[in-house]
């Protein structure tokens, strides 16, 4: 089943096209929208959700229609909005519930399910507590326990570590992963800092200007380069040394060294030098493209 679908999809506002004809499918599990600051992630977001309606080009969201079917689209899919909009007077267990009730659940349902999804993300010891008082990342899981409250089929993540310190990244990087794997819930996570979307996603999408420029799995983004990188206890220098006069092309980098891959000889001659230089070799990796390198190389290329 395809869990989005658009086609042609395309918004104007005036004197800015923040989609430009992007057409796309993805199907279930984690799926990263990728994009610089103002690249129509959040618009995006917001189409799918019925909230604006597309200049022209069509989408759909489970099967559901964007122009027609909004409300329906809603009941079934979870959103943490980027930004901070959470009233400061109440308590999460308060707010969780009543955006539970207003998803279409019984008020008893509902509580059970504030309950379980403030669990899920770490706030059950203070879910009584006014949310004027908590920190960002506090901030950050309530908006991610609303979203999840009423066990939508799909959650729609606009930039959820936003603020966050690099531990509450991670945390947050956790429970994003955990909600596609354990809870079976398809996402649509949103995000400038690419290397996060390496972690948890199974899918990418890379959008700028509005534009499709790739769509691919994470394995496709993440593939294998033709350089190893090569560190030794001590002797870095010699082995530099050694490898250039065996014709190798080497660059050093810190207390590594990069070396090309030239056929299995370029392996030999690493082993070899260690070898006769008496060096204890403690790594040696192959290279793998990230997100961020794939990502400047479409937009140069656009």
């Amino acid at each position: 089943m395809h869990i989005l679908v658009t086609e042609g999809l395309t918004k104007r506002f005036p004197g800015v096209t923040a989609l430009d004809q992007l057409t796309v499918t993805t199907g279930p599990g984690v799926t990263g929208l990728v994009g610089a600051n103002g690249a129509g992630k959040s618009t995006l977001i917001k189409m799918l959700l019925g909230l604006l309606p597309p200049s022209s080009g069509r989408a759909q969201v489970l099967g559901l229609d964007i122009a027609t079917q909004g409300a329906q689209i809603r009941r079934v899919v979870g959103y943490m909005p980027e930004h901070d909009c959470l009233p400061p007077d109440v308590s999460a267990t308060e707010l969780v519930v009543h955006l539970g009730q207003m998803s279409g659940l019984p008020r008893t349902a509902s509580r059970e399910r504030a309950a379980d999804v403030l669990r899920h993300v770490g706030l059950y010891e203070e879910r009584y507590r006014p949310i004027g008082g908590y920190s960002t990342g506090m901030k950050q899981r309530v908006k991610l326990a609303q979203a999840l409250v009423h066990d939508p089929q799909l959650v729609f993540l606009d930039e959820p570590t936003n603020g966050l310190d690099p531990q509450g990244r991670d945390e947050m990087l956790a429970l994003i992963r955990r909600i596609g794997s354990e809870f079976g819930i398809s996402v649509l996570v949103t995000s400038h800092l690419l290397g996060e979307l390496e972690r948890v996603c199974d899918h990418v999408i890379v959008i700028d200007s509005g534009r499709l420029l790739r769509s691919s799995a994470i394995g496709d983004f993440t593939q294998a380069t033709s350089v190893l990188t090569v560190e030794v206890e001590e002797g870095t220098d010699a082995l530099l040394a050694k490898l250039t006069e065996a014709g190798q092309t080497v660059t050093p980098q810190g207390r590594a060294l990069l070396v090309k891959v030239d056929g299995p000889g370029t392996y030999d001659a690493i082993r070899d030098a260690a070898v006769e230089l008496e060096l204890c070799l403690t790594r040696l990796e192959q290279g793998r493209q990230r997100i961020e390198d794939v990502f400047r190389e479409e937009v140069a290329g656009v």
